[in-house]
């Protein structure tokens, strides 16, 4: 069953009442629930099914090869990440996963602590179509994402092309990962409840396999995955960009039961990340109801991407921090002293 509203990407190509009713309608699914499954997007099913099956297939690897791409020797948080080696608001999430961004080298910059996460990926040798396969996945990704954010933009009084400057050259990023089960059901955080730091996320899910949890008017309610579609959701750029008018909701995965485990790849569209997200001047029919943008000194959202990036690696990833990052970890202890 689906408890997300669910829109139709195929509706932008009907016509202009078709195109703008998918507009309204993206416009108020992201207000009122932050959430949506996503069909009509043209995301072939062999693509889906590829891409599905070279995830299982490196998780089968032996542990040695997974290994070999462990994220701690990347300073720039790219690789494979042992079952527990992630952590969301301080505590362990239970899965195992690779992180895969733009394939750039690395810069040396001291003008921004951010470019530290600009850097190349690690591939693993034992599969290398993997890499093949998933520049594709990118690249289609990222044009749905385009398309989306044209539509949001537009649906929000804005033009088309409102948010092409900050997406000149996008700092994506990439997770497949595996949920291993356990046999605390309820209890068992795949990974914890959180907000998505960026603009806009694309999650696929493995059919049949649930455990996504959104949090709507203060209850968690179950995202069962709808086989071919995607769910979308909006990160906190979003919400600063219309000053609350969209908020970024809250979301969680439990662990599958023992004996199960369950495969996703989530796909993380945001801008360069020394880009700012424009702050659109909203209509006065939308600003009356725009709530400001969420407060929380512990978590605070920064207007360029890339501090909330690093916020974030810093934050899910302290081994990595540590072995690499040191200075940045020290200077924002003493800076909270």
């Amino acid at each position: 069953m689906a408890n997300l509203p669910v829109l139709d990407l195929s509706d932008l190509d009907r016509g202009a009442a078709s195109a703008a009713s998918f507009r309204t309608r993206l416009r108020e699914a992201t207000r009122d629930v932050g959430f949506l499954y996503l069909v009509g997007h043209g995301i072939d099913p062999d693509l889906q099914s590829r891409v599905h099956g070279l995830a299982r297939a490196f998780f089968a690897l032996p542990e040695e090869e997974k290994l070999s791409i462990e994220n701690t020797s990347s300073p720039h948080f790219r690789g494979y990440t042992r079952v527990g080696g992630e952590r969301t608001e301080g505590k362990v999430d239970w899965r195992e996963q690779i992180d895969i961004g733009p394939e750039r080298g690395a810069v040396d910059r001291a003008d921004a602590d951010y470019w530290r996460l600009e850097g190349p990926n690690l591939w693993p040798e034992a599969l290398p179509e993997l890499e093949v396969v998933l520049h594709e996945w990118h690249d289609r990704l990222a044009d749905v994402g385009q398309r989306l954010l044209a539509a949001w933009a537009e649906s929000l009084g804005a033009p088309a092309d409102a948010f092409d400057a900050a997406f000149a050259e996008p700092f994506t990023l990439i997770k497949v990962v595996r949920y291993p089960g356990s046999d605390a059901r309820r209890a068992g955080q795949g990974v914890g409840a959180h907000k998505d730091s960026g603009v806009l996320t694309l999650l696929w899910v493995e059919p049949g396999k649930d455990g996504l949890q959104v949090e709507i008017d203060g209850e968690w309610v179950d995202a069962p995955p709808i086989e071919g579609a995607f769910v979308v959701n909006i990160g906190e750029l979003l919400e600063h960009a219309t000053g609350g008018y969209l908020q970024a909701t809250r979301h969680r995965v439990l662990s599958p039961p023992a004996g199960s485990d369950r495969v996703s790849i989530p796909f993380f569209f945001n801008p360069a990340l020394d880009a700012q997200i424009p702050l659109l001047d909203l209509p006065p029919e939308l600003a009356a109801d725009a709530r400001g943008v969420s407060q929380d000194p512990a978590n605070p959202i920064h207007s360029t991407y890339g501090e909330n990036a690093l916020k974030s690696r810093l934050r899910a990833h302290p081994d990595v921090a540590a072995i690499h990052h040191a200075d940045l970890v020290a200077r924002r202890a003493a800076a909270v002293a």
